[in-house]
């Protein structure tokens, strides 16, 4: 007497089965930097390490995820179809857990951004965003340069000076527009004629902030002209030149966001106007901001008063 056995395995368990999320993490760091070096990197892991969880995979799948060619690997479409599905999904991940561990410890989100920028754009606002979203509890924090989201940080405004790590995700709020600026009672001892304001003057006072010490340079560059030698007054930080120009002690280079309100108030002049200096303030987020998401209110809102 004989039986049919079926030895293959269920075929619905097969496509159901998911890599590890080690594997899965690596390729996606691998795919996002198209290099299994830096991903290795990223990861605290080995070059070898990355690679066999990718190779498994592919494996597992029967497909190919990289071209590897001349020392480079590139997605193929099959890659191109999984780094879309899995990064948009570590993203909901990265996003979930925020807000659960925030819930859970009643924390605020946690909003970093560069001093003076905190100071002279963000905080005189900030009363707009809390009549706005008067659930949603913010904390600001001042703080430049580098980002580590490990932190606590949520979201992070910064001046695009130097390189984002990858995997980071950057919205742009404005560009850097800057131009000299001075106190109303200094105009004439700073600037030439009473029919053209916008000669400054071989003798005005150049007050530099030590935290910016090409802000001169590069406004001479953008608008094409040579400074010759003059008196200068160097402070510690920003703010402070800026403080110096208002107190009638010079001129300063100052971004356009930073002075809008005493320009409005008539506290400080910009007689030769501004001018973009290449560079733009952006808002870092450690992945994709999910719509809805705390994250997207505060976002959406810069991006309203920017």
């Amino acid at each position: 007497m004989s039986s049919d056995i079926n030895c293959e395995p269920d075929s619905r368990k097969i496509l159901a089965r998911l890599p590890s999320p080690l594997a899965l993490r690596c390729f996606e760091a691998a795919a996002r930097c198209e290099n299994f070096s830096r991903a290795a990197d990223e990861l605290h892991l080995t070059h070898g390490a990355v690679s066999r969880a990718v190779r498994a995979i592919e494996d597992e799948l029967g497909v190919a995820l990289f071209e590897r060619r001349n020392r480079g690997v590139f997605l193929t479409e099959a890659g191109r179809t999984l780094f879309r599905a899995v990064h948009e999904g570590f993203g909901l991940i990265r996003e979930a857990i925020g807000e659960i561990r925030a819930a859970s410890r009643d924390l605020p989100l946690v909003l970093s951004c560069e001093p003076t920028l905190l100071m002279r754009w963000l905080i005189p606002r900030w009363p707009a965003f809390q009549q706005r979203c008067p659930d949603l509890p913010v904390h600001l924090v001042a703080g430049g340069g580098p980002v580590s989201f490990d932190d606590g940080i949520a979201l992070a405004i910064r001046r695009s000076d130097f390189h984002w790590p990858s995997g980071m995700t950057a919205t742009t709020l404005f560009r850097e527009r800057i131009g000299p600026v001075c106190s109303p009672g200094r105009l004439s001892a700073w600037f030439a004629g009473e029919g053209d304001r916008s000669v400054l003057r071989a003798d005005a006072v150049r007050l530099h902030a030590q935290t910016r010490p090409q802000a001169w340079a590069t406004w001479a560059t953008q608008c094409g002209q040579t400074l010759a030698p003059a008196r200068e007054q160097t402070f510690e930080h920003f703010y402070f030149s800026l403080q110096a120009a208002t107190a009638g002690l010079g001129v300063a280079i100052a971004p356009w966001q930073l002075v809008r309100d005493d320009l409005a108030s008539g506290l400080l002049l910009a007689p030769c106007g501004f001018v973009d200096d290449g560079s733009a303030y952006c808002l870092l987020s450690p992945a994709d901001i999910v719509a809805d998401s705390p994250q997207a209110r505060v976002r959406d809102w810069l991006l309203s008063i920017a």
